[in-house]
């Protein structure tokens, strides 16, 4: 049964995660595009709190399928190197809140790399969520490999854009003049883009336009995170008068 945003949004107050209402609410929409039996594929899942969205949202008889190797790596803000403890401890709180929200018995969970993962789940997406390693090549590998899964029409949402280095060197890589994914928008760092047919050239120079005019938002959240990897949050937080967070 599908839950209320509303409903959903307080269901995971208390999950661990980086994700906005604004961006949950994205997230939520997208999976209602989702009809029965089709897919919605969610490539770093954490421990849970965009797949409790996605699952809450989505028709009975949807596919879910949540990619993350929970190997202790990449689990967030400066957060590279795998760690077995930290491992072991995401892959069993994830499940714990998947059961708690009452979702674990839709999602399939393929606990291996997104790349390895091209195998273990053939075939095409609806909705992409794309939230794994933001290195370049890893992102770009995402971007690219799980992108051409998602059929005509459907969405892909990326995670980090406009935040981290190397998603948005690889969002413009691959999408700046792509003929086939328009941008739709973003929330926060969340951007949105649609699958669309081949577009013309006047087309591709707008929606390039489009995404270059997130850069100077892109250089703000740079100096946030240099500011505060020099721990010079309290200075940030004097000169915006609010307190300093990790863009995301």
């Amino acid at each position: 049964m599908v839950k209320p945003f509303d409903e959903v949004l307080t269901s995971v107050a208390d999950v661990e995660g980086w994700m906005s209402p604004d961006q949950a609410r994205r997230l939520y929409d997208a999976a209602r595009t989702a009809a029965p039996g089709q897919r919605i594929v969610e490539i770093g899942s954490f421990r849970g709190r965009s797949m409790i969205v996605l699952a809450s949202a989505a028709e009975p008889g949807v596919e879910l399928v949540a990619i993350d190797p929970h190997a202790g790596n990449d689990r967030g803000p400066q957060e590279i190197e795998g760690f077995v403890a930290e491992a072991q401890d995401d892959h069993a709180v994830f499940n714990r809140n998947l059961a708690a929200a009452g979702v674990a018995d839709r999602v399939r969970h393929v606990r291996s790399f997104s790349d390895a993962a091209l195998v273990d789940v053939p075939g095409s997406v609806q909705v992409l969520y794309v939230d794994g390693a933001h290195r370049f090549a890893p992102a770009r590998a995402d971007i690219r490999d799980w992108g051409n899964r998602v059929e005509p029409g459907g969405t892909m949402l990326i995670h980090d854009s406009f935040s981290s280095v190397g998603v948005t060197l690889a969002i413009l890589r691959e999408l700046m003049w792509s003929s086939q994914w328009r941008y739709v928008g973003r929330a926060r760092s969340m951007t949105e883009y649609r699958r669309d047919l081949p577009a013309g050239l006047g087309a591709k120079v707008t929606n390039a336009l489009r995404q270059l005019a997130q850069l100077p938002w892109f250089v703000k959240n740079l100096g946030i995170k240099v500011l505060m990897s020099a721990k010079l949050g309290g200075l940030l937080s004097k000169v915006t008068g609010r307190p300093a967070e990790w863009p995301y």
